[in-house]
């Protein structure tokens, strides 16, 4: 996951949040998997800025995922509990395609594939 940053934010602070997004996400997990968005490699970029706006390039497992319409709202709200979002916005992006590689090693070990 690559994390962005712009405007003139203090750096502890960045980390900080960066760090809280992070654990949001990992409460969030797809239902037809028992591994969390974020160690699936679902999401692909988050970018903050100065102002706590967060931009959310994510991915679903397959575009025809049950879950379409209601995990991308569920970033959203998870994401804006987080202290110092503002505001958050979700992108559901198909490329790249996902695939089983984009998952962390831990996700790969829970589901047998290492």
């Amino acid at each position: 996951m690559i994390v962005s940053k712009e405007g003139s934010m203090d750096k502890a602070a960045i980390k900080n949040m960066e760090e809280n997004i992070i654990a949001a996400l990992k409460e969030i997990y797809d239902p037809e998997i028992p591994v969390d968005i974020f160690e699936l490699g679902l999401i692909y970029e988050v970018k903050i800025k100065a102002d706590g706006f967060v931009d959310i390039d994510m991915t679903l497992t397959s575009p025809n995922c049950p879950v379409a319409e209601s995990l991308p709202v569920d970033v959203k709200n998870k994401v804006e509990t987080v202290l110092g979002v503002s505001e958050a916005k979700v992108n559901i992006v198909f490329d790249p395609p996902w695939d089983k590689d984009m998952m962390s090693e831990e996700a790969q070990l829970e589901l047998g594939f290492l």
